[in-house]
């Protein structure tokens, strides 16, 4: 019986949801912001989870083993410098999806408080890419 435990402990179930995890660029300007605030709204809507993009340029042990350990890997940057894309490149992972909040409409610049209105728009638009 204890033997049996054992071997069903570490199976995982064929109906559990895949693993997505969420890398933000969450960089100095307002598109920068929204990615980051894109991913923290995702993660509350059981839509991924939001990962430590930061520790990936900094290689660090714990945050590269559990990438690893991810199903899928969205790269959510605010404008085209790609940040978090080629931050997750760099340590040598695949990037299944790119999502650039520039090319969603939203232009670089102004405030770093972000708009209720803004985030909702934005939201929409990247619900749509996630499912395309």
């Amino acid at each position: 019986m204890a033997e049996e435990l054992k071997m069903t402990q570490g199976a995982k179930c064929a109906c559990e949801a895949a693993i997505i995890g969420l890398y933000a660029c969450a960089g100095g300007s307002n598109v920068g912001q929204m990615a980051n605030k894109v991913a923290v709204e995702l993660t509350k809507q059981g839509r991924g989870k939001i990962m430590c993009t930061a520790g990936i340029g900094g290689d660090v042990p714990g945050i590269i083993k559990s990438t690893e350990g991810t199903d899928e890997i969205v790269a959510i940057d605010g404008c085209p410098l790609v940040c978090a894309k080629k931050s997750l490149e760099r340590a040598g992972f695949t990037v299944d999806k790119s999502i650039v909040i520039t090319e969603l409409g939203m232009k670089k610049g102004g405030s770093l408080d972000l708009q209720e209105s803004g985030v909702n728009e934005i939201m929409a638009k990247v619900g749509d890419a996630l499912t395309s």
